[in-house]
């Protein structure tokens, strides 16, 4: 679906005039392109006293990838990101100095720039004025993301307190970050919890020799993840429903893939699927949960199969499934699991007691099951949108889309790819110390936590 005001407050005379006339103007946002650049300009590394060690290894790692770094703010200098560490931040005094040098050269930061903090979390800390330092980190980035302009982006980065720097999923995480393929995350924190994964042999392609399973990918948002997977290397099982058999078998053709039609709430789909998957792959490495449908009606209007179809096909299939591929040997080594949960089961959505519940649900399946998948060397987590242009979005009424599309610090809906790239990331070796978390891809959307 078009955002038609967004393309013309960029385009010709209407830029021009929506500028004089103070319109709002959504950025044009930077997304991942193959062969593009990481960042677009220098970058700039700024610490605290204490935290110097780990900025020097980070921009060794940032060097490395070739691009430019800086440690010291030129005002002359227009950046393309801003990376704040404070690991070693031990009272909230020390906040101060690195992280108002790098408010410096934030007029001057490129279109689409990126600013990420890479901090402790606050449970780690064990004395008060470093755990408040590290809880003031979320708040900062919160606000932050709501300053920014020109399409660009503040996160932070959160380590366990017994993860380094020289991680490889602290890399992953920063380059995640820092490219095109976070551009609707804002004001986000995405936490490191474990030193598990590995640095893949090509950032392009990292999931090279791996197969992965999504429901829901006829269309929409699950058609794009099994697009943004196949380009990453995976070998993709798309599945849906008998009814979405042509287009699922669509998209099994464009990503070189296999279609397996069936309905996730049947009993017996475990079953299939593991059939399916030994007998074209052998092994099974990641399962995203995409599938999900909506029955909105004011609860005091909801009839019962319209509470429990969601509840059935957005939780209970994956919690099933998710449980009984465990069970059994289909799957790999360090498998993933990513489900589809919704800024709905955050904030809440009129008329949505069902679908936030589901939403919801998955948030807490997640943080409940992460133990299960680390012992066997794998990872579960969730991304959560929020307002994404997909045919279902197209549907609202006009004056609804019109406000959901603005009312979050990017201004616009997100696009089905960004929740695909969140997906694939989570998805990858890089990955492997991430668990039990939940990603908001929103743009900010000001609901919620």
């Amino acid at each position: 679906m078009t955002d038609t005001y967004t393309n013309l407050v960029n385009s010709g005379f209407t830029k021009t005039l929506a500028k004089r006339l103070g319109l709002p103007r959504p950025a044009v946002l930077r997304r991942h392109r193959p062969g593009a650049p990481l960042v677009p300009g220098p970058v700039l590394v700024v610490n605290d006293d204490a935290s110097g060690p780990d900025a020097d290894a980070l921009a060794e790692q940032l060097l490395g990838w070739d691009l430019d770094v800086h440690r010291h703010a030129g005002h002359e200098t227009r950046f393309g990101a801003v990376v704040v560490v404070l690991t070693e931040a031990a009272d909230p005094q020390a906040l101060g100095e690195p992280l108002l040098t790098a408010g410096s050269v934030l007029r001057g930061l490129a279109p689409g720039g990126r600013v990420l903090t890479v901090a402790r979390t606050a449970t780690g800390a064990t004395s008060a004025p470093a755990a408040a330092a590290r809880a003031a980190v979320p708040g900062i980035i919160r606000s932050l993301g709501k300053e920014m302009r020109g399409g660009a982006t503040a996160n932070a980065l959160l380590l366990e307190a017994d993860v380094p720097v020289g991680a490889p999923s602290v890399a992953g995480g920063l380059r995640f970050l820092l490219s095109g393929r976070s551009a609707y995350v804002d004001g986000q924190t995405l936490t490191v919890t474990t030193t598990d994964g590995t640095t893949p042999d090509d950032w392009d392609r990292p999931l090279d020799g791996r197969v992965a399973l999504v429901t829901g990918a006829a269309r929409g948002i699950g058609a794009q993840i099994a697009r943004v997977l196949a380009r990453d290397g995976a070998q993709v099982v798309v599945v849906d429903v008998p009814a979405a058999g042509e287009g699922l078998s669509r998209v099994a053709n464009e990503v070189r893939g296999t279609a397996l039609q069936l309905d996730i709430t049947a009993e017996d789909a475990t079953a299939r699927i593991v059939e399916h998957v030994r007998t074209r792959y052998g092994h099974l490495d990641l399962v995203v949960h995409n599938a999900g449908i909506t029955r909105d009606k004011l609860l005091a209007n909801m009839k019962p199969d319209a509470w429990s179809s969601v509840l059935a096909v957005n939780l209970a299939a994956p919690l099933r499934l998710t449980t009984e591929l465990l069970a059994s040997d289909v799957l790999g080594e360090h498998p993933r699991v990513v489900c589809l949960a919704s800024t709905s089961g955050i904030g809440g959505t009129r008329g949505q007691t069902n679908y936030a519940a589901s939403k919801a649900g998955i948030i807490g399946m997640v943080h409940a099951m992460a133990p299960d998948l680390h012992g066997t060397g794998g990872t579960i987590n969730a991304v959560a949108p929020g307002f994404i242009e997909t045919d279902m979005t197209a549907r609202m009424p006009f004056a609804s889309r019109e406000v959901a599309r603005r009312i979050n610090s990017l201004q616009q809906g997100g696009q089905p790819v960004d929740v695909a790239e969140a997906i694939a990331f989570l998805a990858s070796p890089q990955a492997g110390g991430v668990n039990g978390q939940t990603l908001r891809v929103c743009g900010q959307l000001m609901v919620g936590a």
